[in-house]
């Protein structure tokens, strides 16, 4: 059984300001996205589905139903802030989506088999990807057992602004706790975070989550679940989000999943910030001249 990727693509970019999700860093003209499809195809994904925002797909889909036609099998699902359960109202002024937990989803409909998620925008290197298919290959639907790629987060900072990042708290290769802070940097002190205008230092060589999950069917009865009370408790507010963790938390206290986290010490890569495309670029190009990836990634 080979399984599937799941990539959200719905964000549009606040403090990037763009569509990064389809912003070109390789020499080819390909995006991040790019990199981690091919790298999940070598590893042995089989399908990829993505998750988008309707202002982007028609653009979308125009540049990666070519691009990928028969290489891997492709679908598109939509995350909509209308999309919640029967009978909600949610405030008629939002329009941020509400978060990865429920991007995830979306995807119901269309994976049948174990699948890793990715965010669009992270480049997590092939080793990340082969160490998580195997393990994937090797649940069954109804497992509970998932997975997590683990980072060191000294290898996850942008020098030019503030990151979201699944802090965790692991036991004997299982994850224990994982707590999103959202305003990561590196100061004169070390790596903090900021809380209610205090900032709370960070152990150097932290394990976190970003966000590259390996679950299976099961996952999404455990989300729709965990949704129906967040919306209840959160359906008048703009901003609160439903963040994977929250219910990865929720069914680890319960003993109703556990998560193997298997640790990659790949250097991170990505594009917050329109600051961070430099040096993107940069290391795709070292990655193609070494040989790692082709100058046209799908000729």
């Amino acid at each position: 059984m080979k399984p599937t990727l799941l990539i959200l693509a719905a964000g549009l970019g606040s403090r990037y300001g763009g569509v990064k999700q389809m912003d070109q860093i390789g020499p080819g003209g390909e995006s991040i996205i790019d990199y981690s499809i091919y790298d999940a195809i070598q590893a042995g994904f089989k399908k990829v589905v993505f998750v988008l925002n309707p202002t982007i797909i028609d653009d979308f889909k125009e540049i990666y139903e070519h691009r990928l036609k028969g290489k891997i099998e492709t679908e598109y699902v939509l995350q909509e802030v209308s999309n919640v359960p029967e009978g909600i109202t949610f405030n008629p002024d939002r329009i941020k989506p509400w978060g990865t937990g429920h991007a995830v989803m979306m995807a119901k409909e269309v994976i049948q088999d174990p699948f890793a998620v990715i965010n669009a925008d992270d480049f997590y290197g092939r080793e990340a990807f082969q160490t998580l298919c195997p393990y994937l290959e090797s649940l069954e639907n109804d497992s509970s057992a998932y997975a997590m790629v683990g980072y060191n987060i000294a290898n996850t900072l942008s020098e030019h602004g503030t990151v979201s990042r699944g802090v965790c708290e692991t036991k004997n290769g299982l994850l224990v706790d994982v707590v999103e802070r959202t305003s990561i940097f590196r100061s004169n002190e070390g790596i903090v975070f900021e809380e209610d205008g205090m900032k709370i230092l960070i152990e150097e060589y932290a394990t976190v989550s970003m966000n590259f999950w390996g679950f299976t069917p099961l996952f999404f009865k455990q989300l729709e679940n965990d949704f129906i009370n967040f919306i209840h408790e959160h359906s008048g507010q703009l901003k609160s989000e439903f963040y994977i963790p929250l219910v990865v938390n929720n069914h680890i206290l319960k003993n109703e999943a556990s998560i193997h986290v298997l640790k990659s010490d790949a250097q991170w890569f990505g594009i917050t910030y329109q600051e961070d495309k430099p040096l993107t670029i940069d290391k795709i190009r070292q990655l193609t001249e070494t040989g790692i990836y082709p100058k046209g990634l799908w000729k």
